[in-house]
Formats: structure tokens, sequence, C-alpha cells
């Protein structure tokens, strides 16, 4: 089927005129404009935040808060699998955090864990701030150093 650009139009239906409210009775939004009778919602200006209950007591403040959260006070690691050491690295290399972020596998300042999900076949001295038991293993195991800063 060809077309020119002169042939084109909206799709039937796609453009519908806008609701004119208030605009009287015989129109089925004349009188009160759709917004009923009265109350707070029928006035000007009316805006009212999405938890605000009427004056009902909030869910938020009836709820107990009680309790230890840890959130303020975890430690917060990026982490970093050996598989992902083998790919980016070659062997005997020295591995810094800056090396790292240089090879896009850290983003922040946050600490650094090295985990050991994958297998590795190169020998590393690798610095990081943590590792886990298994990353260290693979690491040690290959001829490779950890050492934690």
């Amino acid at each position: 089927m060809d077309m020119n650009l002169h042939e084109l139009s909206q799709a039937p239906g796609s453009k519908r005129k806008p609701k004119r409210l208030g605009m009287g009775v015989g129109s089925g939004t004349g009188k009160t404009a759709g917004k009923g009778h009265k109350g707070q919602k029928a006035r000007a200006g009316h805006s009212v935040s999405p938890h605000f209950e009427g004056g009902q007591m909030p869910l938020s403040r009836r709820i107990p808060k009680r309790g230890f959260s840890n959130f303020r006070f975890a430690k917060n690691f990026e982490t970093v699998n050996v598989r992902d050491l083998e790919e980016k690295f070659d062997a005997g290399m020295t591995i810094t955090l800056e090396d790292l972020h240089e090879r896009g596998l850290i983003s922040g300042s946050n600490p650094v864990k090295i985990l050991g999900d994958g297998d590795i076949t190169k020998s590393f001295t690798v610095i990081a701030n943590a590792f886990s038991a298994s990353a260290r293993g693979k690491i040690e195991a290959m001829g490779g150093k950890s050492e934690v800063i």
C-alpha cells in the first residue's frame, strides 16, 4: 500500500474534544461540574496529600514503632566475584580498588568484598576490604594472595 504524506490522517476516534464542565444542565456535567455537592473535594484549590485520611489518625501514626533497625549502622559492601577477576585481569597482576574501578567492576566509594562465585585458573594478588572464605580459598589455591586493606 503506497501512501503519500498528504493522505495521512488521525486514526478514527483518536482525537476527542475535551470534556466541557459546567456548561448547563443538559450537558450531563452542568451545575456542580462533576464534583458532587459540597465537601472538601468540591471546593476550589482542593488538594489533600495521598496519606491524609480525613482527620482519622493516619496509618503511619497508628502502627507501633518499636524495636531496633540496623539500617543506619549496616556496612554496605560492593561485591565482586572471582569469576569477574578471571575475565577482566591477566595472570600475575596485583589487583587494587583503582583497577576494579577502571574495569567497571565497582562504582562507588563503598568498601569492596570479593566473593567466591565462579572458578579461576590464574594467579592474582588481590587487595580489597574483605574476602569470603571461598574466595580466599580459590585465590590462594591458584598461588595468589588476598590482602585485606
